[in-house]
């Protein structure tokens, strides 16, 4: 007879009991899958997250209060959790998984992980360690209405990084409200500030500089005394932005000055975050109308597809301001606008506010037709679909722990049930890709960029840390002397980065040995020299490796190493389905493909890739697709964004 301990097998029960496990995110998904392993029986739990609590978490993170506003989500997460069970030992870090100090040896120390993450640099490096541990990893996601559960095993399945990935669409808020980088930052910003002026004000929405970005500070004390500041400012009294707007008037001069003015001037006191990034400019209504010309365009055809200059939609922004508020005194008292993409007036708001804030952090402003694509598909995180995702993660695990990885599913939350009714689609987990550059055996991309135009810097931050998710990279260039290009040790080869690849004997066929050794991981890169790149840009990665340079009669056999190998690793570059069963679907079910209803089916190279858009990051994870199963009209729409 089976001994049963609750609902499980005695010895699963002994081995949830008896295994540490690491849990790297404590928001949405991360709430929910810190009390769902207490109640299951887990009892070494370790978990980790820089955040802190912001009163836009309290709508679905439950394990949070009002009180806790300010504080480590990890810390909190861990003392509201102890209350469902006691005995339980928790260990709470507020702090970056990707700092050194949690290397492959730290992730040996546990039998499991589950990334319940919101950005896309922290799973890749997840991934990386791993693989490098041989660690297995539970990576999910949730988007809107959709999530995803998979597991990753090195050798037996593919990694995260195997398939490529579209570009991230989830962001902290942080991220839109201080630290923006990307024209898409600057758009969901300017979304945000039409609510918040004309439409329904929502605490999620804030667009206001954050004082308790958790990159200004590793002391959770002082970002919980940031963060409630505002409760503490004497006789001060706080507005709201639309309250402050009616007091003026929705005088569009004043909501300039204090949006790309005032605002900006906050934000540079905030020196620590400019010490690794160039410092937004602040503009200046009068300054602008002086000295610019406001019918300067460029661009050529329709005018939905022309760009403006700053003049130009300094002068959008205030006429937009102006139509926005005869049409919100029209409808009376109380009264709000909805945004809609396809009302001028809110889409010229949109369009002139987002290029005002992407100019000032410097970046290439966008056609009214670009922000308009990317605009309207912005949707919210679903506490509900966090709780599915949270309850799958944990059943994954439980097959892992009975030693049934074989048995595990990459399972789907479809919006709508498919053809055969079911919202919980699993499909079986595909083997590892035989050219990814992570886990294949020996790592190595191509990269076509001009060798006398990139800079040995921008080969570190946006090439090998930006684009290959690197922490730490030491590169040396095969050209029998060992050269090394970059170092990870601080300033050794710092008088490097203002220097163009070409300085250094890089050309066309050269090969570059990278190692990131906090990540265990090892990337030959074969480079392609190209003098008519696209405008804007800096690099391609592309599919097929150059021919190779000749090797240097001095050069030793490559020895490049399956990343991972602790054992066969290289010295630093550096000086230092079965039977359908309704009611257990995901765990036993036949395994099917992920409803048509809610993929956006892309066809790759080989045509045969089906990708669903990843949690919380809007990103991808491909499956194979049933070419007999067509795509309904209105699901070719744009990509899915969504946030929490």
């Amino acid at each position: 007879m089976v001994q049963l301990v609750g609902s499980l097998r005695k010895e699963l029960a002994d081995s949830l009991s008896a295994c540490r496990v690491l849990v790297v995110g404590a928001g949405g998904i991360g709430c929910e899958l810190l009390k769902n392993l207490v109640l299951t029986g887990f009892k070494n739990i370790e978990v980790i997250d820089l955040d802190t609590i912001d009163v836009s978490n309290l709508n679905r993170q439950f394990l949070f209060q009002k009180k806790h506003v300010g504080k480590s989500k990890a810390q909190v997460a861990k003392e509201s959790v102890l209350q469902f069970c006691p005995t339980a030992n928790i260990t709470a870090y507020h702090d970056s998984i990707m700092n050194p100090e949690y290397n492959v040896e730290f992730f040996r120390n546990f039998m499991l992980v589950m990334n319940a993450l919101d950005n896309r640099a922290a799973r890749n490096h997840v991934n990386r360690m791993c693989l490098a541990a041989d660690i297995p990893l539970i990576e999910s996601g949730t988007a809107g209405y959709l999530g995803q559960v998979t597991v990753i095993k090195k050798g037996l399945t593919e990694c995260y990084e195997c398939q490529p990935k579209p570009t991230q669409k989830t962001f902290p808020g942080c991220t839109i409200r201080n630290t923006p980088s990307e024209p898409i930052h600057c758009i969901v910003w300017a979304k945000y500030l039409f609510n918040q002026l004309f439409g329904e004000e929502d605490a999620d929405q804030e667009v206001s500089p954050d004082t308790a970005d958790p990159e200004l500070s590793w002391n959770p004390a002082d970002t919980e005394a940031r963060a409630t500041a505002s409760d503490q400012d004497g006789d001060i009294k706080r507005v709201s932005t639309k309250d402050w707007a009616r007091s003026t008037g929705y005088d569009a001069v004043k909501l300039f000055n204090k949006l790309f003015k005032d605002d900006i001037q906050y934000l540079l006191t905030m020196d620590k975050l400019w010490k690794k990034r160039k410092a937004p400019l602040p503009l200046d209504w009068l300054e602008i109308q002086k000295l610019a010309c406001p019918q300067e365009v460029t661009g050529t055809g329709l005018k939905d597809q022309q760009v403006l200059g700053v003049a130009g939609y300094s002068q959008l922004f205030s006429r937009s301001v102006e139509t926005l508020r005869s049409m919100l005194a029209d409808k009376g008292d109380g009264a709000e606008l909805v945004w809609d993409k396809d009302d001028p007036p809110a889409m010229d708001f949109v369009t002139a506010a987002a290029n005002l804030r992407m100019h000032i952090f410097s970046m290439n402003m966008k056609s009214r037709f670009d922000i308009k694509s990317m605009a309207g598909n912005i949707i919210p995180a679903i506490a509900t679909t966090n709780a599915v995702i949270a309850g799958l993660i944990v059943l994954e695990a439980l097959k892992i722990l009975s030693g049934d990885v074989e048995q595990c599913r990459t399972i789907f939350l479809n919006k709508q049930p498919n053809p055969r009714k079911k919202l919980l689609v699993p499909c079986a987990l595909d083997p590892p890709s035989a050219n990814c550059y992570v886990c294949a055996s020996k790592p190595e991309v191509t990269v076509k960029l001009n060798v006398h135009k990139t800079l040995v810097l921008a080969l570190q931050d946006k090439i090998l840390k930006e684009k290959f998710g690197m922490v730490a990279p030491d590169v040396q260039i095969e050209d029998g002397k060992g050269t090394i290009l970059i170092s990870s040790e601080e300033g050794e080869t710092e008088a490097n980065n203002s220097k163009f690849l070409s300085d250094f004997g890089i050309r066309h066929g050269s090969r570059l040995q990278v190692d990131d050794f906090l990540q265990d991981y090892t990337l030959l890169v074969n480079v392609i020299h190209c003098e008519d790149l696209e405008k804007d840009v800096e690099f391609e990665v592309v599919g097929d490796a150059p021919d190779k340079a000749p090797t240097p009669p001095s050069a030793q056999e490559d020895k490049n190493v399956a990343n991972g190998n602790k054992d066969s690793a290289e010295p630093s570059t550096s000086s230092k389905a079965t039977a359908e069963q309704d009611d257990v679907l995901i765990v036993d079910s036949d395994e099917e493909e992920p409803s048509s209803s809610t993929m956006d089916v892309r066809m790759e190279s080989g045509g045969h890739k089906r990708k669903l858009h990843d949690a919380e990051t809007g990103e991808a994870s491909a499956k194979r697709q049933r070419l007999d199963q067509p795509l309904a009209a209105d699901e070719e729409d744009d990509d899915i964004i969504a946030l929490d």
